[in-house]
């Protein structure tokens, strides 16, 4: 599994930080930062929800 952001639709509304910390993060300047491109199986359903849950679905999954 990989985490693929298209920045041009992020916000920076940081919903996917609320359910998904350990992979993703905001900064100061509210843009949003992947710190784990390829996440564990075990935080799965934590992206999964990260990206049904952003309101421009700027997140998206990719099965390696």
């Amino acid at each position: 599994m990989r985490v693929i952001v298209n920045y041009d639709l992020c916000e920076g509304n940081a919903r996917c930080v609320h359910v998904a910390p350990a992979v993703f993060q905001i900064d100061d300047n509210d843009q949003l930062h992947v710190l784990i491109e390829k996440p564990s199986e075990a935080q799965r359903d934590a992206v999964e929800n990260a990206a049904a849950i952003c309101p421009r679905q700027a997140i998206t999954i990719a099965e390696d």
